[in-house]
């Protein structure tokens, strides 16, 4: 027998409301992480789930047990909870990651992203995977525009927004953090005089990106310690953030495993 059938059922209330409202999630702390592999990459990464909710008839695959309250929804429960077109029948909630750049534990040469001010999830969520596969200390999200736990992000990320340290912090706490710490900040921008192929990219780094429309502000661009293009050879100036992010950090992972 079935948890839950009903969509007015209070709970689904409540999960459709942290879906769709920053608000929400902030007042309760919790987030949803929807589809078998994002809530396994979590569960993976150390994350323990307040609630999982499954759709029986939807699922294909088991998922290990866990200590997190477990419901069982019908089809259309589970649909009305869902933002995917052809949901796999998973989805949990989760308490958000909270992390501060106090609670940052950073390798000896370290590599930080700095996005400012990226507007959309799907932009963010790909810088995440980008700092997931390239092993990436921690992802400093500045002056946030889009709320870097919401589902649009988390399925963006695959999951990654759990496997990496994300700090939404301010660009000028960022900045002073840092500074103090002596990380070479590096400045993406088309106007930049050198290409990123053509430094030395192998110490303490960080790699600051701003959005598309705009670039970085000027308080990343006047205290930035390096500013690198890369090179547009067709008709248009900049290429999508997430694109040029991992085509700098690559770099640098590139350049460190040279001997």
């Amino acid at each position: 027998m079935l948890d839950i059938t009903s969509l007015q059922n209070p709970r689904v209330k409540q999960i459709v409301k942290l879906r769709d409202d920053k608000k929400q999630r902030q007042r309760e702390g919790l987030m949803l992480v929807e589809g078998y592999d994002e809530i396994t990459l979590a569960l993976d990464a150390g994350h323990t789930p307040r609630t999982i909710l499954i759709a029986p008839e939807l699922i294909r695959r088991q998922m290990r047990e866990t200590s997190a309250e477990t419901l069982t929804v019908s089809p259309g429960v589970f649909e009305k909870m869902s933002q995917r077109e052809n949901p796999d029948g998973w989805l949990a909630i989760f308490p958000i990651p909270h992390v501060s750049l106090e609670d940052l534990k950073l390798s000896n040469h370290p590599l930080i992203i700095v996005a400012e001010a990226i507007e959309k999830p799907g932009n963010l969520g790909a810088i995440l995977r980008t700092a997931d596969a390239a092993r990436v200390d921690a992802v400093l999200v500045c002056d946030p525009r889009v709320d870097a736990y919401s589902p649009n992000v988390v399925r963006a990320s695959r999951g990654t927004i759990f496997t990496v340290p994300v700090v939404e912090t301010k660009s000028a706490q960022a900045l002073v953090y840092l500074q103090e710490r002596g990380i070479h900040i590096l400045a993406a921008t088309p106007s930049a005089e050198f290409e990123y192929t053509r430094l030395d990219l192998r110490g303490p780094l960080a790699v600051a990106v701003g959005t598309e429309d705009q670039g970085l502000s000027t308080l990343w661009m006047d205290r930035a310690d390096t500013r690198v293009k890369i090179p547009m050879l067709g008709k248009v100036n900049s290429l999508n953030v997430s694109i040029a992010t991992a085509l700098i950090v690559y770099e640098v992972v590139r350049q460190r495993q040279i001997p």
